[in-house]
């Protein structure tokens, strides 16, 4: 009897390996992305269920005790900013203040899973530059808005959103699409004027500078922006903090002064240790002369001045464990 050929497994040929991981890697990504989503949701449920002054209360008390041990990494850089900062107090006050600086961002990850409960109460943000704002707030043309990380940062836009200006924002976008969309909604109602992902990692210069473009247009047009500009960049310009040149983004001082858009600073300060804020504004002023990098430098130069006297009343509510300083 002739014996039967033998057929190799489904499996022997090296490409149906290779087809085989083609289609499954997908969906196994997008069940991780699930899962994620699933997760966040039911951390965020937790925390919407109690008061949220007892939610945050509850999470400052965690990230002050669990924040330098799970990540002293991030503590060590803390205190070493704060060296730079205020080389002049004792270890023992800039731990103060590290730990104060936690609490803080624990009482921020609770408000920012509960956005829309403080933006519908009236009595949780005061405006404190009404004079100033009012003046402008019918005829504000082309506007960028530009805050650093201090109390609740995000709320920083809001006296933008209730004038009716429609404010947009940059934010760094979140490799998980289902989390991504759910963040973006959170923040519907502070950024009526929609957000502007920017992708990929830090320093991809491609996605940056395509970024870069799309909001000079919607500035251009009259589209008001918001944006963080207290961190380390190191394609940006070195001005001084705190007497230390520290690399800054220059992106919403470049636009506004190639468009002619106003600039207001903002800075959104915690009363004591409840979620209630006061946001302050300030007008920055950009020189215009036939000079146009002197005149950017010049007015970066300016916000960082303001920035850092901002940080000296309320060292406790800025993100130290940020990178500033290369």
């Amino acid at each position: 009897m002739r014996p039967r050929p033998r057929l190799p497994p489904p499996n022997s040929d090296p490409q149906y390996f290779s087809n085989a991981l083609m289609i499954t890697e997908p969906r196994l990504r997008d069940l991780q992305f699930r899962l994620e989503y699933v997760l966040l949701r039911i951390v965020v449920g937790l925390f919407r269920a109690p008061p949220l002054e007892l939610a945050t209360r509850f999470s400052a008390f965690a990230w002050r005790k669990l924040a330098p041990v799970v990540n002293p990494k991030r503590h060590k850089r803390a205190l070493a900013n704060l060296a730079v900062a205020f080389p002049e107090k004792s270890p023992a006050e800039r731990q103060a203040l590290a730990l104060q600086h936690w609490e803080n961002l624990g009482r921020v990850m609770v408000e920012t899973m509960r956005l829309d409960e403080i933006l519908k109460d009236d009595g949780r943000i005061e405006i404190k530059s009404h004079t100033v704002f009012n003046r402008y707030r019918n005829k504000l043309g082309p506007v960028v808005g530009i805050s650093l990380h201090m109390g609740n940062w995000e709320l920083a836009i809001w006296p933008l959103t209730i004038a009716g200006a429609r404010p947009g924002a940059v934010y760094r976008s979140v490799n998980n699409p289902y989390v991504d969309a759910y963040l973006r909604g959170q923040r519907r109602d502070l950024y009526p004027g929609g957000l502007f992902g920017r992708g990929g990692v830090e320093g991809e210069h491609g996605e940056a500078q395509k970024t870069a473009r799309i909001i000079m247009d919607y500035v251009r047009r009259g589209g008001r922006l918001g944006m963080v500009c207290d961190l380390y960049d190191r394609t940006g310009i070195a001005v001084p903090f705190f007497g230390q040149d520290a690399r800054t983004q220059a992106i919403g001082v470049m636009i506004a002064r190639r468009v002619g858009a106003r600039i207001w600073l903002a800075r959104c300060v915690r009363k004591g240790t409840t979620s209630t804020f006061w946001i302050e504004l300030k007008e920055l002023r950009i020189p215009r002369t036939a000079d146009q990098s002197a005149d950017i430098r010049n007015a970066m130069v300016d916000m960082q001045k303001v920035f850092e006297q901002w940080v000296r009343e309320h060292p406790e509510q800025w993100m130290w464990s940020n990178r500033r300083w290369s």
